[in-house]
């Protein structure tokens, strides 16, 4: 199974529930910031994301998506 995680950066207040979240350990909170201040959660290796949805669950403001894939055919 592969995922895609796709974080709406003008909703995130990085408060880094995601980071935490993930078992891949690939969000992080970048540099970039949004237009409230925040520093935003972004993915580094998207390629390693299994879909779990662990990060989108954590997400107090509902700034993250998840899709899951097999064999190149999204659900």
């Amino acid at each position: 199974m592969k995922g895609k995680i796709e974080i709406d950066k003008e909703r995130c207040k990085s408060c880094s529930y995601c980071i935490v979240a993930c078992p891949k350990k690939i969000i992080i909170l970048g540099s970039e910031l949004n237009s409230s201040g925040f520093h935003t959660a972004r993915v580094t290796d998207g390629d390693k994301c299994n879909g779990c949805t662990l990060c989108a669950e954590s997400c107090p403001e509902v700034a993250i998506e998840v899709w899951r894939y097999d064999g190149g055919k999204e659900d």
